[in-house]
């Protein structure tokens, strides 16, 4: 039998810019979809670790982040 012992996903999000709406705007609208995101994490109690938050050029975000898979325990990979 075997069992999982620790298990965390690495993923690169990229935040892009809608085209449709004004530079300015689309840059807010993006920061607002990155914090939201941080604060779905929170509430449904998932441990993550940013590893990297960047603003592009274009005022887009990409945001390198370690989080738990499934319910699974973490181990060290959050250390």
């Amino acid at each position: 039998m075997k069992r999982v012992k620790a298990a965390c996903i690495c993923q690169t999000l990229h935040f892009m810019l809608k085209e449709d709406l004004g530079h300015d705007y689309a840059v807010k609208v993006v920061r607002g979809e990155v914090e939201r995101y941080k604060k779905n994490l929170d509430s449904n109690h998932i441990q993550y670790k940013i590893v990297e938050e960047t603003q592009e050029p274009d005022g887009s975000i990409i945001l390198k982040v370690i989080k738990q898979y499934n319910s699974s325990p973490v181990g060290d990979y959050l250390d």
